[in-house]
């Protein structure tokens, strides 16, 4: 009997220690990621009806402010600019999660931070304002052009500044009324929550950062840049075949380009018309999937990036392409010839590599990827950390913190972005983005139409590129994509596209406006 109520009592032991383990594994390691989880609302509902700071556009527009209501809580949380802000700012509400900077910088708007009650000792024996003013990095004036070029077609854009990662405009329409979801009547909260969840298009949604598109040709600049970085290909050597199909190696079906045409030539050539036999054949037997899986994730793909707002989506490009089967040399070559490429090895799915290569079969980006493709080639290969805010200040003006430009990935060597920073201008100014030009700036970019495979046929369009002075320093870059356009036709990204970037462009260098 002794014996079994010791073996109990050590069981019991066990199990205290067990539980002992796991309360301060929760408590001390597990502390922050709870804070941080979005079902977690305990902070939020704390802090609701009580005063928070500001949020100010770059150029001084206020995007959130508290009013004072007195009933039934001391203040209500405002958006004056309604749909503008409300996937970056989000919405600060009692009775749903909080989004957007409203939640990743709660506290700091709160004023509940330690070093923001507690700037001096004076601060022990005094009661004052400790709300912190987030200053964010968008422009006013040009999130206005994107929302205004855009219009009520579904899509997005995305603007920033390639030097910084500052970025200028997030837009995605269809959008929402913030100031419903804040509303203190729970009621009305709980109403205008539901019939935005019920509502197809997803306007709660902030898909320029958080919804993956298949990004079609415009993912062409990735590739041609595995290409360069691979040695294998230069701006103007080799020549690919004039063609109009591709047959994958070792077997699948033809790859065609648009309408049954013929394109080939050296690289700039193939990007100014976007060739998609010559890329098919470049990925799939120029640069290989070991090369191309690398330039692909050193651009971002099978990344979360790190920009300062809630769940952004992490693109894709695929990585298994089966076995290793032989080198292109066994496949293409003949007895008496040494092919060039000849050392590529092929694997049992290259041809699933051919169609990656050009923006199909699994790849997917984001707009804000697709845009951070664009700032690599203008920022000599460097992506910078992306953010939206700036700056939080104290309410008399003292800055708490402030964001610093960070590297966020070296994409590819300065040597390779000048190739493509060349070969992208000639898109825009003889190519499938002339559309996207703008007189007196040295402009860069590429189309790109991603065939959605309806009856009729429907196709993203889409558009990426940056923007400079005549010194030829690129201070924009950009995305844009114009879902579900009629057609698929390979003109549509130039076509649909281009034009919103050209007026998102002149709106950031304020041209044409007085």
């Amino acid at each position: 009997m002794n014996r079994r109520i010791r073996r109990l009592g050590l069981a019991f032991v066990v199990l205290y220690l067990a539980l002992f383990v796991q309360l301060n594994r929760v408590q001390f390691f597990g502390a922050e990621r709870l804070q941080e989880h979005t079902i977690n609302s305990r902070g939020l509902i704390r802090d609701f009806g009580q005063e928070r700071g500001s949020i100010v556009s770059a150029d001084g527009v206020v995007i959130a402010r508290s009013v004072e209501i007195g009933e039934p809580v001391d203040f209500r949380r405002e958006y004056p600019e309604g749909e503008l802000y409300a996937h970056v700012a989000g919405y600060q509400s009692l009775n749903v999660a909080a989004t957007g900077l409203e939640r990743v910088y709660n506290d700091e708007l709160a004023g509940v931070t330690v070093e923001q009650q507690f700037r001096s000792v004076m601060d022990l024996f005094s009661d004052r304002d400790t709300t912190a003013t987030l200053h964010i990095t968008l422009r006013d004036d040009v999130q206005r052009v994107a929302r205004e070029a855009l219009g009520d077609r579904r899509g997005s854009v995305v603007a920033l500044d390639p030097r910084s990662g500052a970025v200028i405009a997030m837009w995605t329409w269809p959008s929402f009324d913030p100031n419903l979801l804040a509303d203190p009547d729970g009621s009305v909260a709980n109403a205008a929550f539901e019939a935005y969840l019920n509502d197809a298009d997803d306007p709660l949604l902030g898909k320029a950062y958080r919804e993956l598109f298949f990004p079609g040709s415009t993912f062409k600049v990735v590739t041609a840049a595995a290409g360069v970085e691979s040695g294998m290909v230069g701006a103007f050597a080799p020549e690919f075949p004039v063609s109009d199909s591709y047959a994958p190696i070792p077997a699948g079906s033809p790859i065609r380009n648009f309408a049954g045409s013929s394109c080939g030539g050296d690289l700039v050539e193939i990007l100014r018309v976007s060739c998609n036999t010559a890329f098919a054949e470049m990925g799939a037997e120029w640069v290989g999937p070991e090369q191309m899986i690398e330039t692909a994730e050193l651009f971002g793909f099978n990344q979360t990036p790190p920009i300062d707002l809630p769940n952004a989506a992490t693109s894709r490009f695929p990585t298994d392409y089966g076995v290793r089967l032989a080198d292109v040399d066994f496949y293409r070559g003949a007895d008496d010839m040494i092919l060039a490429n000849g050392a590529v090895d092929v694997y049992e799915d290259s041809a699933r590599l051919a169609q990656a290569s050009i923006g199909q079969n699994d790849v997917a980006a984001t707009p804000l990827q697709m845009a951070l493709v664009a700032a690599a080639i203008a920022n000599d290969g460097q992506i910078m950390v992306p953010h939206v805010v700036e700056e939080l200040t104290a309410s008399d003006g003292v800055s708490y913190d402030t964001t610093e430009p960070r590297l966020w990935r070296q994409a590819i060597r300065p040597s390779s972005a000048d190739v493509l920073r060349a070969a992208m201008v000639e898109v825009a100014v003889n190519g499938t983005a002339r559309n996207m030009a703008v007189d007196g700036l040295l402009v860069g970019g590429k189309t790109g139409t991603a065939q959605l495979g309806t009856d009729p046929p429907n196709s993203h369009a889409w558009i990426v590129g940056f923007a400079g002075t005549g010194d030829g320093v690129a201070e924009l870059a950009i995305a844009v994509i114009v879902e579900a356009q009629e057609g698929a036709g390979e003109q549509t990204g130039g076509a649909v596209a281009a034009p919103i970037a050209r007026q998102v462009i002149e709106a950031y260098f304020r041209l044409g406006n007085g």
